[in-house]
């Protein structure tokens, strides 16, 4: 009917200035493409960084339903998005949950998504810090990577990359928040962002090996975090 679903590459914002690449911009020479009477509408679109399933729609009222549909689904307890990624790590526990409160942070001139373990009542109720969950398990390990399964319980920015890197278990790719992770004789253990500035993620040999790549172009590494189900009602 009026639904329409792609599959979008690492990297592709779904708006941006003009002029600029964006899925917006793309959707009318889409549109002509496929030969389709109506405008398309952006319904349900994973962020920038990630890749996956983008639903568009050539009904403004099915777009305005299932937007309705997909806001009020948490308050029903109902989570229609399911995600996957490839980590750098296996959890140690092969499904579980991951609770912290998350919040912007200003460093230096940038400003930065950090975990709040703690988050005070007063800190919540003011929605300085906004307390958030994330189910995941494993689907398979090798070589030190695994292959998890991620369903977000809540929605705060870049929440799927902070909450991997409290697993010890950062996403392939994740450039802004790998460094947290530090190790010490091989085992992992939590930074501070205070402690641990953004930079290109580090890997082994053995997998820049497997993945082709050079230490030199590790920086073109997308981020291995893809929106793998949307359940419509």
């Amino acid at each position: 009917g009026a639904l329409l679903a792609l599959s979008k590459p690492p990297g592709l914002p779904i708006r941006g200035s003009p002029g600029d690449l964006s899925l917006d911009a793309l959707l009318p020479v889409l549109r002509q493409r496929l030969g389709l009477a109506a405008e398309l509408h952006v319904v349900k679109a994973p962020a920038r960084e990630y890749s996956g399933l983008v639903l568009l729609s050539s009904c403004y009222y099915t777009t305005k339903k299932l937007q309705q549909f997909f806001t009020n689904a948490r308050l029903r307890g109902q989570y229609p998005a399911t995600y996957r990624a490839i980590t750098v790590g296996v959890p140690a526990e092969v499904e579980g949950e991951i609770r912290t409160g998350l919040c912007w942070q200003q460093h230096g001139d940038r400003a930065m998504v950090v975990p709040v373990p703690a988050p005070g009542r007063r800190s919540l109720a003011r929605k300085d810090v906004k307390s958030t969950l994330t189910c995941y398990r494993v689907l398979g390990a090798v070589g030190g990577c695994a292959l998890l399964q991620l369903q977000p319980r809540t929605a705060f920015p870049e929440q799927l990359q902070v909450h991997l890197t409290l697993l010890l278990c950062p996403a392939l790719g994740d450039h802004e928040h790998s460094s947290r992770v530090g190790r010490v004789l091989g085992v992992p253990f939590f930074l501070t962002p205070e402690t641990a500035p953004t930079r290109t993620q580090v890997l082994d040999k053995e997998l820049l090996s497997w993945l082709g790549l050079s230490p030199q172009r590790l920086h073109h590494l997308p981020l291995h975090i893809h929106l793998q189900e949307l359940v419509l009602p």
